[in-house]
């Protein structure tokens, strides 16, 4: 049960509001939700693709779901028979005061595999494919931006796969999905080191991957 503070009620009988155990962030983000954005991003297993984000400050929240597919309001098991059209996603809600769009994109890179086409580390279907999900025309400058930067570094010999497109209706993945590594951090461990996640993230970025890592 929340406790309202002595000077809490100070502060709401001048009517700003108080939340006892809430961050900072949080709080504002209830205030403030116009300032937010939101940046949509699939890098295949949408567990492993919540916590680099979720270390950063002005990240407000973090929620895996399913974007880029047909079948309104698709479960884990229809998305994962890959007949539904959509890819397992995270969309990011940020403030863009605090962190920059670019920033989430370079965050993005150097989390996935961007040469392999419908499929990432051990999973395979298009439903682990990999794609940047803009927004508004200025994410997707930004995007277009950042995989041409890339392309043109000549980093890599083969051709870059993850595609730009609109973002289009994102459903959120069920409750048991959401911050799977902190509710389940041995499984988490075990399905990502099984996988080879942090192995061919290595191999393709060397010491600059993975960048950065909220540990369960």
């Amino acid at each position: 049960m929340k406790t309202i503070s002595f000077l809490g009620v100070l502060l709401l009988l001048a009517g700003v509001a108080f939340f006892d155990g809430q961050t900072t962030t949080t709080a504002t983000a209830a205030k403030d939700g116009a300032s937010l954005a939101k940046a949509t991003f699939a890098g295949g297993c949408f567990w492993c693709m919540e916590p680099p984000y979720d270390v950063l400050d002005g990240v407000v929240s973090t929620t895996s779901g399913y974007i880029g597919g047909q079948t309104k309001n698709p479960s884990y098991e229809e998305v994962s028979e890959g007949g539904t059209g959509h890819t397992e996603a995270v969309q990011i809600v940020y403030d863009p005061a605090k962190i920059e769009y670019a920033k989430l994109l370079d965050i993005f890179w150097r989390n996935i595999d961007p040469l392999t086409r419908d499929a990432q580390f051990c999973d395979r279907g298009s439903q682990y494919r990999t794609g940047i999900f803009y927004h508004d025309e200025t994410q997707h400058r930004l995007a277009e931006e950042s995989k041409k930067k890339l392309m043109d570094s000549k980093r890599f010999s083969q051709p870059i796969v993850t595609e730009i497109i609109a973002a289009s209706e994102f459903y959120p993945a069920e409750e048991y999905h959401q911050d799977y590594y902190e509710k389940n951090p041995v499984r988490y461990k075990f399905y990502r080191w099984n996988c080879g996640r942090d192995q061919r993230l290595t191999a393709l970025w060397g010491n600059e991957a993975p960048y950065p890592v909220k540990e369960p």
